[in-house]
């Protein structure tokens, strides 16, 4: 798991998002995940890159308790246990890729 977190003042929007994604050379689509929602441990057969454009997200990677916030970015590897749940009032966006090696 590598997470990024964002640094600068201002974090890019979700259309900048996709750019820096498709500039990895992967193809991104938009999630967005409702308050409260609490998605159960499940594993990917690829790997998982995900950043948050706009709330919060909580995730359990394999045990690990994490909260990613704006521009915050994470790759979570192939077959890695994960879950993910809003606990803020308000969703969480995402761009998210699959990337297969």
């Amino acid at each position: 798991m590598i997470v990024s977190r964002w640094q600068a003042p201002i974090v890019p929007d979700v259309d900048q998002i996709k750019l820096m994604f498709e500039a990895e050379g992967l193809v991104p689509f938009e999630e967005v995940i409702e308050p409260q929602q609490d998605i159960k441990d499940h594993r990917h057969p690829f790997d998982e890159v995900r950043m948050v454009a706009k709330g919060e997200l909580h995730l359990n990677v394999a045990g690990n308790m994490l909260l990613l916030r704006p521009g915050d970015k994470i790759v979570i590897p192939s077959n890695t246990k994960h879950s993910k749940k809003v606990m803020a009032e308000i969703a969480c966006t995402c761009i998210c890729a699959h990337r297969s090696f």
